[in-house]
């Protein structure tokens, strides 16, 4: 299965290094098959790979969503959880959202807990561009006040209070990426954020 090493500061420099730039590619049951350029794995035949998807709730309780950049090469402009990404080879899902977290957002996510380890789909972009993970969805929490957004990874955040965000992605899921109009209704049926 993939890494789920949550212990941080796991992974050797030489590791990080070398696999900066690399997905994690899975066999169909899950299981790691390789690895493959992140740029390069992703067209119109993205096979199978491990990602993951962080909400990142303020101290009153609401989601930040953040809209991706303009340049971004899939759903362009379009809302979206809080982050995604990809760990990368050897990296524990939980350190890559931290990582990766901070790199996007200028700020550490808090109180991290995976809420959908199982989560997985299959998407295409209008420019036939596909996703295709097995994508564990963590929960946490993030200061209002530290975040400094990458512009070349987020156009624009928001906050939004949950029940908001549910009714989005039931009445009108378009307006959101489609793993976060998924991902949203399977958390609020699962009951983990009461």
């Amino acid at each position: 299965m993939y890494p789920t090493d949550t212990t941080p500061g796991t992974l050797p420099a030489a590791v990080e290094t070398e696999s900066a730039d690399l997905v994690v590619l899975l066999a169909d049951d899950g299981s790691v098959v390789g690895s493959a350029d992140r740029v390069g794995v992703h067209g119109h035949d993205t096979p199978l790979h491990l990602a993951f998807s962080s909400y990142l709730f303020d101290g009153q309780g609401r989601l930040l969503l953040t809209r991706r950049a303009l340049g971004k090469a899939t759903w362009p402009g379009v809302w979206s959880n809080s982050a995604c990404g990809h760990p990368r080879p050897g990296e524990p899902v939980e350190e890559a959202v931290r990582r990766r977290v901070s790199e996007e957002l200028g700020a550490p996510p808090h109180q991290l807990r995976v809420a959908l380890p199982d989560y997985r789909y299959r998407a295409v972009d209008v420019s036939g561009v596909v996703e295709h993970e097995i994508c564990p969805v963590f929960l946490g929490r993030i200061d209002a006040t530290d975040l400094r957004p990458d512009p070349a990874e987020i156009a624009e955040v928001t906050w939004v209070p949950w029940a908001e965000v549910v009714r989005i992605a039931r009445t009108a899921p378009r307006l959101l990426s489609p793993w976060a109009a998924e991902q949203i209704l399977l958390l609020e049926q699962s009951g983990t954020l009461d």
